[in-house]
């Protein structure tokens, strides 16, 4: 990711990732949006240039088809990879991007030693969660919630 993708993805990725913690905390946009900042200011506090952290734009020929985020954690039985965000377009879903990404992601992590690699989904989101179920990722967690 370039230094001009990342400043447009910055505020896109901060403002969905907001919405999506307004649904599943119940809280209201104005505090949703301000966690979501802080987070990702604790998260990349030097941007790109952040230890750990790999963000890539993906590309089909020439056109941007989304965005992927990595941050590599060390264990104790050797090096994970989180996917903190993990975006494809959305007039460009269903079309095997997402599937494409997340195997170029697993042939990255392998390639530097990591022995797992480990994501969150979002409840509500059925297609995310049906295309990790398909490639091998199992729930480590669940976090459930009915409104009263």
């Amino acid at each position: 990711m370039t230094q001009a993708e990342y400043d447009g993805w910055l505020e896109h990725s901060i403002r969905h990732y907001a919405g999506e913690r307004q649904k599943a905390d119940a809280t209201t946009a104005e505090q949703a949006l301000a966690r979501s900042r802080e987070q990702f200011a604790e998260l990349l506090p030097n941007g790109l240039a952040t230890a750990d952290h790999d963000l890539f734009s993906l590309w089909d020929d020439d056109e941007r088809v989304g965005t992927l985020w990595l941050n590599t954690r060390h264990a104790a039985d050797g090096d994970h990879v989180f996917g903190y965000d993990f975006e494809v377009r959305e007039d460009l879903r269903r079309r095997g991007y997402g599937r494409a990404a997340m195997e170029a992601a697993e042939e990255w992590a392998r390639a530097r030693g990591v022995v797992a690699l480990e994501l969150n989904v979002f409840g509500d989101n059925l297609g995310a969660r049906a295309l990790y179920e398909q490639m091998g990722f199992v729930p480590t967690s669940i976090q459930m919630r009915k409104q009263l």
